[in-house]
């Protein structure tokens, strides 16, 4: 069966399986930003602090995917709860680390100004501070997605869902007629997903980021 033939016949399954490996990155993605920009404002005031974020969260990303799902695994048992775990830990440096420096790049000026007309720093942090970071984060999410895309394919090792599920059973028949058409399709799946996604990432900057800060 050709590589043609074999989507004509498995489309239905390899479209589901795409949209379980998007909605599962696109999830934990969320999750990830939540928790990283979180992390940011809790420490880029302290030099220590913003080192430590960033130190622990290259840490995390040193161990091998395959591993940290392994160890996961009886901690939290197989399926959805080791992928959403193992992604949303994964994709906390480049958001953290870009936020930090977002946040500490903002012109003091502009924050003192906005002590000047009364703003709490609450304010200024959501009103000022963040808006003016929102570039470089949205490039650390940009560069999160790209790696989550892969990694996610490694959940199908823990009963995960998504288009890993087809290189594993390509991987794990070959030599059968099939054995390279799911690895294929599945490897394609993940690279057409990450470049849809990447295209809405720069949709999104357009619309957020305005002409000024964006020169």
């Amino acid at each position: 069966m050709s590589f043609w033939e074999y989507l004509g016949h498995r489309h239905q399954q390899l479209l589901a399986d795409a949209f379980q490996h998007a909605s599962a990155v696109f999830q934990c993605m969320v999750l990830a930003t939540l928790l990283g920009v979180l992390i940011a404002v809790l420490t880029y005031r302290k030099e220590w602090a913003g080192n430590l974020a960033t130190t622990t969260t290259s840490a995390i990303l040193t161990i091998p995917s395959l591993a940290m799902i392994g160890l996961l695994i009886p901690i939290v048992g197989l399926g959805v709860a080791p992928t959403v775990i193992a992604l949303v830990l994964y994709g906390l440096l480049p958001i953290t680390r870009n936020a930090i420096v977002g946040l500490r790049g903002v012109d003091p000026t502009l924050t003192d100004a906005a002590s000047g007309i009364g703003m709490s720093r609450f304010s200024r942090l959501l009103r000022v501070e963040l808006p003016l970071a929102w570039p470089p984060i949205l490039t650390g999410i940009r560069v999160s997605t790209q790696m989550l895309m892969g990694i996610a394919a490694i959940a199908a090792f823990a009963s995960g869902p998504g288009l890993g599920n087809q290189i594993f059973r390509g991987i794990s028949s070959l030599g059968s007629s099939n054995a390279l058409n799911e690895v294929l399709s599945g490897t394609l799946g993940i690279v057409i997903l990450a470049l849809l996604f990447d295209a809405a990432y720069v949709l999104i900057g357009r619309l957020t980021i305005s002409r000024g800060i964006r020169a």
